[in-house]
């Protein structure tokens, strides 16, 4: 029998105080916008003072693991380069900003030298205006050219929401440059009487590599004058880019420069992306191009207190008798509803678009028992919203309407927000760089701010709010992306070809991987080759062989049966986890039941939905099996085997656990008829021999139980040592695997073709699986819990698990484990 945890791509699923001082850079969050004091009147308590209002409740203080103090810093100011307009200089003066950062003012003379540049320091440090300041001086330039638009400037962001909200911060920026400056958003929001304006006579266009990808590449013969005149392509947050979805940005960054040399132009690439390591190799794997590199931060920071926050147990018992925490779901809401009824502006960061409901209907009906005035000051943002709940939601934040956010990522890069007092993260992100990117969303007025991390019931985040210098004496993760990988590389390459014929010159752009697949192309008759190249045989569009997000198809429309109205949208991916039948669905404060799953429907997937309150969420199950195609590398751990390579992963959905609100205890089991789905994608495995089993003193009745409790906590360890997110990845232990012919650990991307994050945990592993050992051995449950080997996916109901059996397995494997595999 096999044990598996399923990743997102598959399954989307839901101490008395210490200060430290330390020295090293943090990053806060950009903000184009000059400091602006509190408001008249407005007296805000520092946030060492708001902490110890939360921590006053009963039992609160204990809650506390550990608290970081970040100490102030002050600015280094420099000038401008020459070559920056005047009147761009005074726009800026006029934005209440007299000089740069000694950081805006390098990146800007690297963009005008024609030298790619990424400028990697922290948030609201300013990135926007060190690549805005040399972007509109060369817009300026242009405007003086014959034809009115002699430079163009094309502005890349990972969300529709930061697009939006840079499109305003450029048109405040540039108002005194008159009509000059014509920026404009071109997305799938973008009204379809407006495109041809913005084709015409935009000079800066703000977008996303999706819509660049769809929509600009494959119809670049009618952006023909704006892409002959681009100066500059911004790439901002770049470091979201990582994993399959930035392999494919890099390649349809490849196609761009294809297409611009076509036209006579070469732009040059602005890099923006928080701390991170190494952000100049990470750029030019992205763009394929030299990148100079700016991360000295010269900018002020204000203080930050940061606070690590543990829920405590409650007397409750969840699967096989373990003890059960309090959710991080419920202690956020009591957080966020405590700094709202003090004043406290706040972002709450949620893990899952259902949490981010859960946390803002919780937390209005908290505080319409203090004051009926204020439930109306806090809302959820999240993904799959309409475009106009989406721009009402921004517009509410900037105004300070809205006191409390409940908000998934999709507000971590997406809205420029001034004034926040704190933020609560419920649930570790998954990387040290968003967790410092979501902190960083508060103190952005340059006053102190608060962040708290409240942890999941999961062994990771127990790890971390008792083990601080992980998170704190330790850098950001590099960023991993693989533009070589095929299943990346082959739709692009019939992209290209459709765009403009392929040509051997060509192939070199693409990468070294190109031309062995050319042939493979041609045999599948997808491609076709004649004295002029390779060319697109199909009628179809090129474009649509791949969703550069990994989302594998349209998404699903979430519709209201009594009225027809559209609720808003579901990846495909997530549809059998998320909107089967018997499904809670929460949109803005409302809980829907789905009736209907259709992913048949000739006019698209739909989920039929109908208002209703039930006491519950629901949470899928599924079933997994592997298949080992080809081991690329193994090497021995004493007896046993580290391998990595390509498998074959069949998943399917089989029930749903319907889980009390509040507190997670479980009501019932449904099950579910859906059909399998698979995956091929890389792994890394370890198998055991009888002697290593004999050793460790696992017996056969023990071993399954051994194999899936280091399965899950290796899971919920990798984020540690590899870019990735634990729904990022998937797992599955076995007994007696029939390709290895013995007890075998297997981890894996959960995204086609493989994310290169199995790969680094196959050079990590000694790390790795030490670190995964001591997170199972140091947690204080007797046999296993979410705290250390459960998970809150697993598709066998956590059955079954022996902790200390697994404690024992890892520690004879690490036995025989090589100093290193790198």
């Amino acid at each position: 029998m096999a044990f598996n945890h399923l990743p997102a791509a598959m399954h989307d699923a839901l101490g008395p105080l210490s200060v430290t001082p330390v020295t090293h850079s943090v990053p806060m969050a950009k903000n184009l916008r000059p400091n602006r004091p509190p408001e008249s009147g407005e007296t805000r308590p520092s946030p060492g003072v708001v902490l110890a209002r939360l921590a006053a409740g009963a039992g609160r203080a204990a809650r506390i693991t550990h608290t970081e103090h970040l100490p102030p810093r002050p600015g280094r100011h420099a000038s401008w380069p020459d070559r920056i307009r005047p009147e761009v200089i005074n726009a800026i003066q006029q934005a209440g900003i007299d000089r740069p950062w000694a950081h805006q003012a390098v990146a800007a003379e690297h963009a005008l030298a024609g030298e790619s540049v990424v400028i990697s320091t922290g948030t609201a440090s300013g990135k926007s205006l060190a690549y805005l300041a040399p972007a509109l001086t060369a817009l300026l330039d242009g405007s003086e050219a014959p034809n009115g638009r002699g430079a163009t400037t094309l502005y890349l962001a990972p969300t529709k929401a930061l697009a939006a909200d840079q499109c305003r911060a450029v048109k405040e920026l540039a108002a005194p440059l008159g009509n000059r400056i014509r920026p404009a958003v071109y997305d799938g929001d973008t009204p379809f009487e407006e495109r041809e304006w913005v084709r015409q006579y935009a000079t800066y266009v703000l977008t996303n590599p999706d819509m660049l990808h769809r929509g600009i590449l494959p119809s670049h013969p009618r952006w023909s004058s704006f892409l002959r005149a681009l100066r500059y392509v911004v790439i901002d947050e770049c470091h979201t880019y990582r994993g399959v979805f930035g392999s494919h940005v890099a390649q349809v960054l490849r196609r761009l420069r294809r297409i611009c040399a076509r036209y006579g132009a070469d732009p040059v690439f602005l890099l923006a992306s928080a701390t991170a390591a190494e952000p100049s190799v990470a750029a030019e794997r992205l763009t394929g191009l030299p990148v100079q590199e700016v991360s000295d931060d010269a900018s002020p920071r204000g203080e930050l207190v940061f606070a690590l926050w543990e829920p405590p147990l409650t007397e409750l018992h969840g699967e096989k008798g373990a003890p059960v925490r309090r959710t991080a779901t419920a202690e956020t809401a009591d957080l966020l509803t405590d700094l709202t009824v003090q004043g406290i502006r706040t972002v709450a960061f949620v893990r899952s678009r259902r949490g981010a409901e859960l946390i803002s209907l919780i937390t209005k009906e908290r505080l319409a028992e203090v004051d009926r005035s204020l439930p109306r000051r806090v809302a959820a943002y999240r993904g799959g919203y309409l475009p106009e709940e989406r721009r009402a939601l921004e517009r509410a934040l900037h105004s300070g309407e809205l006191l409390g956010l409940a908000a998934t990522t999709a507000l971590e890069l997406g809205v420029d927000v001034s004034g926040l007092d704190a933020v609560v993260i419920a649930g570790y992100p998954g990387t040290r760089a968003s967790l410092w990117q979501q902190a960083g969303r508060a103190g952005r007025s340059g006053g102190g701010a608060l962040a708290v991390l409240v942890a999941r019931d999961d062994p990771l985040d127990t790890y971390l709010v008792h083990h601080p210098e992980a998170l704190f004496h330790q850098p950001v993760e590099s960023t991993v992306l693989d533009p070589d990988n095929p299943y990346v590389l082959t739709p692009h390459l019939c992209a290209a070809a459709a765009e403009l014929p392929l040509t051997e010159d060509d192939l070199q752009l693409f990468g070294p991987a190109a031309a062995d697949l050319m042939p493979q192309l041609v045999a599948a008759r997808l491609l076709r080759r004649r004295p002029t190249g390779w060319h697109w045989t199909r009628r179809e569009r090129a474009a649509d062989l791949t969703d550069i997000r990994g989302e594998s198809g349209p998404p699903v429309q979430i519709v209201e049966a009594a009225t027809g109205r559209l609720l808003g949208t579901v990846d495909e991916s997530a549809a059998h986890t998320t909107v089967h039948e018997g499904a809670v669905h929460l949109h803005q404060g409302r809980s829907y039941l789905v009736r209907q799953l259709d992913l048949a429907d000739p006019h698209g997937a739909v989920a039929l939905v109908e208002e209703a309150n039930p006491p519950y969420s629901t949470t899928a199950r599924d079933t997994t099996a592997i298949t080992v195609l080809a081991t690329d590398t193994e090497v021995p751990w004493g007896d046993g085997r580290l391998c990595f390579g390509s498998v074959e992963v069949t998943n399917q959905v089989v029930s749903f656990l319907r889980r009390k609100l509040i507190t997670g205890e479980v009501l019932g089991e449904t099950k579910l008829d859906l059909p399998a789905r698979t995956l091929r994608t890389r792994a890394v495995w370890w198998t055991v021999t009888e002697d290593q089993l004999d050793a460790a003193r696992v017996n056969p009745e023990q071993l399954g139980g051994a194999l899936h409790a280091a399965e899950h906590a290796s899971i919920g360890m990798l984020p540690l040592f590899a870019t990735c997110d634990r729904w990022d990845i998937g797992g599955v232990s076995v007994p007696l695997h029939p390709d290895t012919l013995l007890p075998t650990v297997f981890v894996y991307d959960g995204h086609p073709g493989g994310a290169g994050f199995a790969e680094r945990a196959f050079h990590t592993a000694r790390g790795w699986l030490a670190a995964t050992r001591e997170a199972i051995a140091a947690c204080e449950c007797e046999a296993g819990c979410p705290s250390c080997i459960q998970s809150p996916k697993c598709g066998n109901g956590n059955e079954p698990l022996h902790k200390r059996a697994a404690v024992r397995l890892l520690t004879e494997l690490l036995k025989g484990a090589p100093l290193s595999t790198e």
